[in-house]
């Protein structure tokens, strides 16, 4: 998949000392998006906005907010995080992922 007539940030976005790290981009419509790949590890994050979340390669587990455990999501899995909250992930491997922002 790709996409097409992008704004995209130069600037690359880096957490967890350069664990995770990600570029952000703007469709034509607005829509703000970003690519990004995650590396070993556990990360805890926080959310402003809703995200739909798209596993493109490896896999990572999610706990969701009100979730008591992880669950794995693969290559062509997606899951959506609420506005206002955290999650967790656990990487074992690599995760290459797209973050939808609503």
């Amino acid at each position: 998949m790709e996409f097409n007539n992008v704004k995209l940030v130069k600037a690359a976005n880096v957490y967890f000392d350069g664990k995770v790290t990600s570029r952000t981009f703007y469709m034509e419509n607005g829509e703000r998006k970003t690519l990004g790949f995650m590396i070993t590890g556990e990360y805890k994050f926080n959310t402003d906005a809703e995200e739909l979340m798209e596993v493109l390669g490896g896999e990572m587990d999610i706990k969701l907010p009100n979730e008591s455990e992880f669950s794995t999501y693969k290559t062509g899995d997606s899951f959506v995080v609420p506005s206002n909250s955290s999650f967790d992930v656990i990487v074992k491997t690599y995760a290459d992922y797209c973050c939808s922002y609503k």
